[in-house]
């Protein structure tokens, strides 16, 4: 087990150190203010905006990415250009709002996605089967702003039913104290708590169902290829035999046995929502991380795009990190390999 730990934690710090260079050369590419600018003769410092004199420029370059990266373990990005604030700090005001979409995606996700493979799984080559495959198929390829777009003109312009934009009704003032504005409107002490609480929950449930259309797909398909795969082994045919239901034989049994390469999808599906935060965060007006780096793409914003691109890509690398350490919970064998 510990050797295992320590593989991913060397796994961990090469991907870092991989994102580190490319960031760092994005910074050399993009003199716009981004971490360090390199003249004939001098080097301006992004962070501290002093003058560095250069003497040899292969070591000064060394020197530099040293500086650059304690620069980051101390949480400065620099500032924004445009904004004049902490690209650090600005990424904290909304990447909370990114994970709670992301959040209700996944959960949508999984929630529909389990149930319809392993049924499709266990009606193999049925009509049932075969109309879940075909409709997954279609809920992967389409694109998302345009199933965006479809799905706010039935839902909320045609019938009413939900929210258009936002993340809460305008009519509550809430304190952010999390940045999720599920949990802050519960903790709050206004009077209209819950009503707020109910707000939020509803302009949640639209775009939470665009991001994560795409990951339900995903899941649907991996589940049922991997339990078709499970219910054919001798263990589960001994299961039924010795009579236990066939319930629990699915749920219990064959399903957490599956549970390992359904985790690596899911891990696969971290990337596809962060992309699609991007245009499902600019459609439904979601005050996120997503729609926070588009505008700094369109503003030319660098140093927020070098920031953004460097904390979302952490952020993925150490989501990865994790899983495959519950990977290693779900499957013990891996601990010995």
């Amino acid at each position: 087990m510990l050797y295992f730990l320590l593989r991913q934690l060397l796994n961990f710090a090469v991907s870092f150190f991989v994102l580190t260079i490319f960031t760092f050369g994005l910074a050399h590419l993009f003199p716009q203010g981004l971490s360090f600018i390199i003249e004939q003769n001098t080097s301006t410092d992004f962070f501290s905006g002093e003058q560095v004199e250069i003497v040899n420029q292969t070591s000064h370059i060394f020197e530099s990415y040293y500086h650059y990266v304690s620069q980051i373990m101390n949480g400065n990005f620099g500032q924004s250009t445009v904004r004049g604030g902490s690209v650090f700090e600005e990424f904290f005001i909304y990447f909370p709002a990114t994970l709670e979409l992301s959040f209700g995606a996944i959960f949508f996700a999984l929630g529909l996605g389990l149930p319809l493979g392993v049924f499709a799984a266990k009606q193999k080559n049925k009509w049932q089967d075969k109309l879940i495959v075909s409709t997954t198929l279609v809920g992967y390829s389409m694109p998302i702003f345009w199933w965006a777009m479809l799905l706010v003109l039935l839902f909320s312009l045609l019938l009413g039913i939900t929210p258009v934009a936002s993340r809460i009704g305008f009519e509550y003032d809430i304190l952010p104290v999390t940045g999720f504005m599920l949990i802050d409107t519960l903790i709050s002490k206004q009077t209209y708590a819950m009503e707020a609480f109910y707000s939020a929950l509803h302009h949640l449930i639209l775009p939470a169902i665009v991001l994560g259309t795409i990951p339900l797909a995903v899941i649907t398909r991996s589940t049922r290829s991997v339990m078709i795969s499970v219910l054919s082994e001798d263990y589960i045919r001994s299961a039924r035999a010795r009579g236990i239901s066939a319930i629990k034989v699915v749920w219990k049994h064959a399903l957490r046995n599956a549970m390992l390469p359904i985790i690596t999808t899911i891990g696969l599906q971290i990337s596809v929502l962060i992309t699609g935060s991007l245009l499902t965060e600019t459609i439904f007006s979601w005050p996120g991380a997503g729609k926070w780096l588009l505008e700094a793409v369109y503003r030319r914003d660098f140093p927020v795009i070098h920031g953004g691109i460097l904390a979302i890509a952490s952020f993925v690398i150490l989501t990865h990190f994790l899983l495959d350490v519950l990977s290693m919970i779900v499957d013990p064998k891996q601990r010995f390999r």
